[in-house]
């Protein structure tokens, strides 16, 4: 059962939806935003033929990109505006092959500190199994965020 979004959580979200439409990367792969909050992001991962490998399930750099992506954004919601961020880190533990269907990554701020944000995104396949989770840490420097 999921939550109903306030109505400051549709509107970053929404802000959220247009800015991730000038990424060219992610028009590429494929990846589109569910919701966005306070320290948290959902992302999903509709699987084409374009996203698997040699053997028919998901490509882990597709899914790492995916972690990456949704952390990032998730990181975002925690920063001051002005401050940009870099993924200075990234760890991720492939669970279960994703062999298609619509996949869900869903990223949480783990800590926040001054010059850097810790996070963590789980990737789940179709059913709901836990297929990838990953550990991120992002760098934060002056520059621009998601939010105007």
């Amino acid at each position: 059962m999921s939550r109903k979004m306030t109505a400051e959580e549709k509107h970053v979200t929404e802000l959220v939806r247009r800015r991730m439409k000038e990424s060219k990367s992610s028009e590429l792969l494929g990846f589109d935003v569910e919701s966005v909050h306070d320290g948290r992001a959902i992302f999903r991962l509709d699987v084409r033929p374009r996203h698997k490998q040699i053997h028919g399930v998901v490509h882990g750099g597709i899914l790492a990109a995916l972690a990456d992506t949704t952390a990032a954004i998730a990181a975002y919601t925690v920063i001051p505006k002005g401050v940009e961020i870099a993924t200075l880190e990234l760890k991720i533990n492939y669970l279960e092959p994703v062999p298609g269907g619509r996949v869900k990554a869903d990223a949480r701020v783990l800590r926040k500190g001054r010059n850097f944000i810790v996070t963590e995104c789980e990737i789940f396949n179709e059913t709901g199994t836990l297929a990838a989770k990953a550990l991120l840490t992002f760098s934060a420097a002056g520059g621009n965020t998601l939010r105007k």
